[in-house]
């Protein structure tokens, strides 16, 4: 049996996953909590608990993200972008273009037929361009992030946000809540700013036919319908959208060892 593990050690959640061939056998998230080495030791180490396997049936270990410099074991890194775009790829084999929703920014990704990166826009000089402005917003309201989704939904009026800084974006939810403006309709109206925003980076590479979004801005439910009105496309989402980096990161390290699966 050949068993590979890809490590995606973020700034803020760490992230492995088993495969075997063409099967994720098990996977691991955990918040990174600043502790790069020992979120990647933990996160592997419950990976692999879940797969029934030890750290002696691994063959290869393939990593990307932050703190993959602080893995202690030996591995092969790749790009983030890289491997966003062969996760995705191995995920759905027709899609054209990723949109990841990361912590630290937010990246349109052109992937080509063999799952390599055609073109990239990347959008990381402000958290307004990341999923750090949902949390930070999640906070000015006093609700968990897991719940925007499912309150955005619900607006019927969005509230329009001028500006595209996370600071501002901040004064202004403070602003229109202390003008009445209810919840769903604050959330909303920074899901169509965030979406109008990644809108802007995909003309920059050109729309294609299939599109999918990934990283933790995909848990959000709200998010994802509103970039799909304002691209007028339905986006494939994974059904863990946190782990396709590590998926791409296990399997580029295979292809750079040149190792026969």
């Amino acid at each position: 049996m050949f068993y590979q593990a890809g490590l995606d050690i973020g700034s803020f959640m760490s992230k492995s996953v088993i495969i075997e061939g063409e099967k994720v056998l098990s996977y691991s998230i955990l918040p990174s909590s600043g502790k790069f080495k020992n979120a990647a030791i933990t996160v592997l180490n419950n990976a692999l608990e879940k797969a029934n396997l030890t750290f002696s049936d691994l063959k290869i270990i393939g990593a990307t993200g932050l703190g993959a410099s602080f893995i202690p074991y030996p591995y092969v890194e790749s790009s983030e972008v890289s491997c966003q775009s062969r996760g995705i790829k191995f995920l759905f084999p027709s899609v054209n273009i990723v949109i990841e929703v990361g912590d630290q920014s937010t990246r349109v990704i052109k992937v080509t037929d063999k799952g390599k990166v055609a073109d990239c826009v990347i959008n990381d000089r402000c958290a307004a361009g990341s999923g750090r402005i949902l949390q930070i917003i999640a906070k000015v309201l006093r609700i968990n992030l897991e719940e925007m989704g499912a309150l955005s939904v619900k607006s019927n009026n969005p509230v329009r946000f001028s500006t595209g800084c996370s600071v501002f974006a901040e004064t202004e939810a403070i602003s229109r809540i202390a003008e009445g403006a209810r919840k769903e309709d604050i959330i909303a109206g920074l899901h169509q700013a965030m979406a109008i925003k990644i809108y802007s980076m995909i003309q920059k590479i050109k729309m294609e036919e299939v599109c999918a979004i990934t990283g933790g801005g995909a848990k959000d439910i709200g998010l994802v319908k509103t970039i799909e009105r304002v691209i007028k496309k339905e986006l494939l989402v994974p059904e863990e959208p946190l782990i396709s980096g590590a998926i791409g990161a296990a399997l580029i390290a295979v292809e750079k060892s040149g190792i026969l699966v």
